[in-house]
């Protein structure tokens, strides 16, 4: 019995510590369903096979910082979206939580110019 993949197993891999994802979660209000997004910025990784989760911290309406933890391989995980790599030094960002305005922004990580010229030519 083969168990088919979530899209966000796939999507994992691309997932790292200082990322600005965007996850899309399932809601189940009574008989009805629906989709929430929740958009911040991964501020941990945890490994762990099945267990596998990540933490995403975002900053709520009066600059009160709200953060929720994902399983991995969750179903109710619709898709993540990644849509900027942060360049952050480590792994667990809780330093984060004590920072607000413009002190949590992070440089965007890049990719070598001749990795992308390699490409089209």
């Amino acid at each position: 019995m083969a168990v088919a993949p979530w899209p966000a197993i796939i999507a994992h891999l691309a997932i790292a510590s200082g990322d600005t994802v965007r996850v899309h979660v399932r809601i189940v209000e009574g008989n009805r369903e629906r989709i929430q997004v929740f958009q911040g910025t991964v501020i941990r990784k945890r490994k762990g096979g099945q267990h596998e989760n990540f933490t995403v911290r975002r900053t709520a309406s009066h600059g009160v910082g709200v953060e929720r933890t994902f399983l991995m391989r969750s179903p109710r995980i619709e898709k993540i979206e990644v849509l900027r790599h942060g360049k952050v030094r480590r792994a667990q960002l809780y330093y984060m939580r004590n920072l607000s305005g413009k002190a949590t922004r992070l440089k965007e990580r890049r990719r070598s110019e001749g990795a992308e010229s390699n490409g089209e030519e």
